[in-house]
């Protein structure tokens, strides 16, 4: 069984005991709940990508409690500075160049020349990260491309008896992962959108490129196939149909008999928030109720309507 620990001193202390042992400990961030292991540590490493069932070529994110000590293992230029000066603590991750003298597990960055690195700004993971006093490798606290976890029985769900902790915290405020922004070229690409807004970011570094669907995998949540219910998706729908389930958004709702809004006033900050909550809630009713489907409504492509847009297609794609 999973021990469950409150986010208390006490609790922590113990959770960063179990971390610098080489143990599992999921805890929360402002974006959802992590999988966390000692960064430096190549078995509790590897550990992350056994509990998840994750496959190893795809990298993870290592965090730390401010910018000094992640460019201690990734190397900054004026654009990361600037930026994480500006979103840091945050959901923000930057893929960075990877330093010689890096502590990191190479297991952690699957291999690549760079680093993914974040500084969180949930007071609990903070306080984690200083009583640890090590980099902690976290990718999300879940089945690997399943359902993201924003609470503790999310991850209790999907991995009971298969880590050794989670530090209890109640739900996310964020709800999305962070934005991935890669820094190690002369042009910014992102990687993936998430709690923090494209526009935001180019209106420090200027024009972002965007990736293609064929890129490489050179940083967490580029899986063609993820964030995945049992139950398939059927985005940008009108209503629901007969077997659907339906999420919703804004203040016109049709009829269904299994439903949930993200937001009914059509803020995408809320809808964020509420997203990977709502789709572990149609998927368990709706899977008990013997629905088929899920059915969504349009969301905007702007704001965190990009990143909501990311994770419903990626849910949405066909299973591997």
């Amino acid at each position: 069984m999973t021990e469950t620990l409150p986010d208390d001193a006490a609790g922590i202390a113990r959770a960063a005991a179990l971390l610098r042992a080489g143990s599992l400990v999921a805890f929360a961030t402002e974006t959802v709940y992590g999988l966390g292991a000692d960064a430096t540590n190549g078995e509790a490493v590897a550990a992350i990508f056994a509990a998840k069932g994750r496959p190893r070529f795809n990298p993870l994110i290592c965090h730390y409690p401010d910018a000094e000590a992640a460019f201690a293992d990734a190397v900054a230029d004026e654009r990361a500075r600037s930026l994480a000066e500006t979103f840091w603590p945050g959901p923000l991750t930057l893929v960075l160049p990877r330093r010689e003298s890096s502590r990191i597990s190479s297991l952690a960055s699957a291999g690549l020349p760079s680093l993914a690195v974040r500084v969180p700004a949930h007071p609990a993971a903070q306080a984690l990260l200083a009583a640890v006093g090590r980099p902690i490798a976290a990718p999300s606290a879940n089945r690997s491309g399943r359902i993201s976890p924003t609470k503790a029985e999310h991850v209790l769900a999907g991995l009971d008896g298969r880590i050794d902790a989670v530090l209890v915290s109640g739900p996310t405020s964020v709800g999305l992962e962070s934005t991935i922004l890669d820094l190690t070229a002369e042009v910014a690409v992102l990687l993936r959108p998430g709690g923090t807004p494209v526009e935001a970011l180019e209106a420090i570094v200027g024009p972002i490129s965007r990736i293609d669907a064929a890129s490489a995998i050179t940083a967490p949540g580029m899986m063609a196939s993820h964030y995945a219910p049992r139950l398939p998706l059927r985005l940008d729908a009108v209503a629901p149909e007969p077997g659907e389930a339906w999420l919703g958004f804004g203040a016109a709702q049709p009829e269904a008999s299994l439903m949930v809004n993200l937001s009914s006033s059509g803020d995408l900050t809320e809808a964020a928030a509420n997203l990977f909550g709502a789709l572990h809630q149609l998927d368990a009713e709706g899977t008990a109720r013997g629905l088929t489907r899920i059915a969504v409504a349009p969301i905007p492509h702007h704001g965190l309507g990009l990143a909501i847009n990311d994770r419903l297609a990626r849910a949405a794609a066909p299973r591997a």
